[in-house]
């Protein structure tokens, strides 16, 4: 079977040219702030459904790919030696609050394996959700790692080692064999060679790839419509997908985007987000992919482009996008509560 892609590369002028403008930001009467980004929407065989900007750029998509990441530990059979659970699964793919119930299933499936947060090479962080940043803080928790947003995604990889009974050590490294399982399932599933490819740290210490933004959008696509992969990365595939949507909470964490929106739709899409603007949407029930760049980092770009997405290629239907409209495009409130202003569609936005 063929897997390079179909992904077509823009015009020359188009991948110069400046990404279209699609969000603004409003306080009072007038627009405070602009957000440009770039959007690919492609199928499992890499035909472009949708695209603007420029998509034929690496971009590292950070924390929007960890699906892919995920792919390892179900195809060598770590998962179920360990019986993990959706919830699990789902963990392994976050980037989660740090809130109570990710921290407790964290540290419980650590042990299962035999390791403990010391084990974890991610690195200390603060929780995302406040309540319990300020339980940590008052509570003198030193065990930072466990809180940090990827440590579900850490755990996942040590599980890897351990079934394959590969040193826990320095996991994180680009030439451990976890690291060298997700390159090359990543250079599979995305149609491409990543030798030459830009490559960097990301936040958690692992290496971050970059990567076309429409060979992202077919990578997610061939999660949601893997037909096209092998038998074992199309289980793989299957597995992942379904644990993300049966546990939306597991995937971000409480008031957050990814969350809230799988809760609205259901089985319609799984999302996930990255840093430095970076989003990701798997559509099962149509086979797509999508991936967006805010070109200035920006996560409420990002989310807003995403949430255009999704209510342009009719995943959000019209009467639905109103009930939904302080969800996908949120307003801007001051510190006593009070509307100021909205994230919202920019009025030159080409969709």
């Amino acid at each position: 079977m063929n897997d390079r892609p179909a992904v077509r590369r823009p015009d020359p002028a188009t991948a110069t040219a400046a990404n279209p403008l699609l969000v603004e930001v409003t306080r009072g009467s007038m627009v405070e702030s602009r957000h440009r980004a770039s959007v690919a929407v492609c199928d499992a065989a890499g035909k472009l459904v949708r695209h603007w900007g420029d998509i034929g750029r690496p971009v590292y998509a950070r924390s929007a790919i960890k699906p892919l990441q995920a792919l390892p530990l179900i195809e060598t059979g770590a998962a179920d030696a360990f019986g993990l659970t959706p919830a699990e699964i789902a963990l392994a793919c976050a980037s989660h609050s740090g809130e109570k119930r990710h921290v407790d299933t964290v540290r419980a499936w650590l042990a299962r394996i035999g390791l403990s947060d010391a084990d974890l090479e991610c690195g200390p962080q603060p929780p995302f959700h406040n309540r319990e940043a300020m339980t940590r803080i008052d509570g003198g928790d030193d065990r930072a790692a466990l809180y940090n947003n990827c440590s579900g995604k850490h755990a996942g990889f040590l599980t890897t080692a351990v079934h394959k009974g590969e040193k826990t050590r320095s996991y994180i490294r680009p030439e451990h064999p976890v690291q060298q399982r997700i390159l090359g399932a990543l250079e599979q599933i995305c149609g491409l060679e990543l030798g030459a490819a830009p490559k960097g740290i990301d936040g958690c210490g692992i290496p971050v790839i970059g990567i076309p933004l429409g060979n992202t959008a077919m990578a997610m696509a061939r999660l949601a419509d893997p037909a096209r992969l092998p038998d074992r990365r199309a289980a793989a595939a299957r597995r992942i997908v379904a644990a993300m949507l049966a546990e939306p909470f597991m995937v971000a964490g409480s008031n957050r985007f990814s969350t809230r929106v799988m809760t609205a739709l259901g089985d319609r899409v799984a999302l996930k987000g990255g840093a430095e603007g970076v989003y990701v949407a798997i559509l099962p029930k149509h086979g797509l992919g999508i991936a967006v760049k805010c070109d200035d980092g920006a996560a409420r770009g990002a989310e807003a482009a995403m949430a255009m997405t999704l209510c342009h290629l009719g995943i959000v239907g019209e009467d639905e996008a109103t009930k939904l409209a302080d969800l996908l495009f949120p307003p801007i409130e001051n510190r006593a509560g009070l509307v100021v202003g909205r994230v919202r569609r920019a009025a030159e936005a080409p969709f």
